[in-house]
């Protein structure tokens, strides 16, 4: 039996009830279901969720502005679940906080596949934590896993979970050039296909709070057909 909450979000019945039994079959037994936006922030202002697959076209409102709303105060792992599926609604999706983007039709194995390689990912992170304090400190940021806190300049800067995974992989593996699908097994997780679009564009949202000219960037420097590297900031 697994401990974890799971918040499914859609406006279509059938696809919540098909998700929570295969859910429920895996050994999910905290599933809880919203077919609206104002159900979802319900939901989520009474239960703590370790995961959220979230729906765009709900009645009430889009799932990329809940999105936005929910990353105010959220880092909780955000899937979206979507008709959507053009590249600029999936760099949208992405940009505005989801840690990851199936488009329907979908293979309903896949997607709880990818629920569970976050979960999985969330709950090896969680472990590192009890065990050491990871602090990387330079003299523009600091990124501390144990708080879970990104701290540009002297402000606190929101930072979704998988955005600081990737930060605080480059951190602890400086001046390594990494390939994009390296990345992605890395911080992702290896049970799902590689998704190299998702890594680029969790770094373009890592590079927009890091560094002073994102379209130059000289922290997280791209290798032209190579792949991606993290150089310290001086003082670090």
């Amino acid at each position: 039996m697994r401990n974890e909450a799971i918040l499914l979000v859609d406006d279509e019945e059938g696809i919540l009830i098909m998700l929570e039994n295969l859910l429920r079959k895996e050994g999910y037994t905290h599933i809880a279901k919203a077919g609206s936006a104002a159900e979802a922030v319900m939901a989520v202002r009474t239960t703590r969720f370790d995961m959220i697959v979230l729906d765009v076209m709900l009645p009430d409102m889009d799932g990329f502005t809940l999105c936005t709303e929910l990353r105010k105060t959220l880092k909780t792992p955000i899937l979206f679940l979507t008709a959507r599926s053009s590249d600029l609604d999936k760099l949208q999706g992405l940009y505005l906080g989801g840690d990851d983007y199936v488009t329907k039709p979908f293979n309903p194995m896949e997607v709880v596949a990818r629920i569970q390689a976050h979960l999985r990912r969330s709950s090896l992170y969680a472990s590192d934590t009890l065990f050491s304090e990871e602090i990387y400190r330079y003299e523009s940021f600091t990124v501390n896993r144990t708080a879970g806190q990104l701290i540009v300049g002297s402000v606190d800067t929101p930072c979704p979970a998988k955005e600081l995974e990737l930060l605080l992989y480059f951190c602890k593996h400086p001046n390594r050039v990494f390939t994009a699908q390296q990345l992605y097994e890395q911080v992702w997780g290896t049970i799902v296909q590689g998704d190299e679009k998702t890594v680029v564009i969790h770094i373009s949202r890592l590079r927009k709070k890091l560094e002073i000219d994102p379209s130059d960037p000289k922290l997280i420097v791209t290798l032209r057909g190579i792949g991606y590297k993290f150089v310290p900031p001086s003082g670090g």
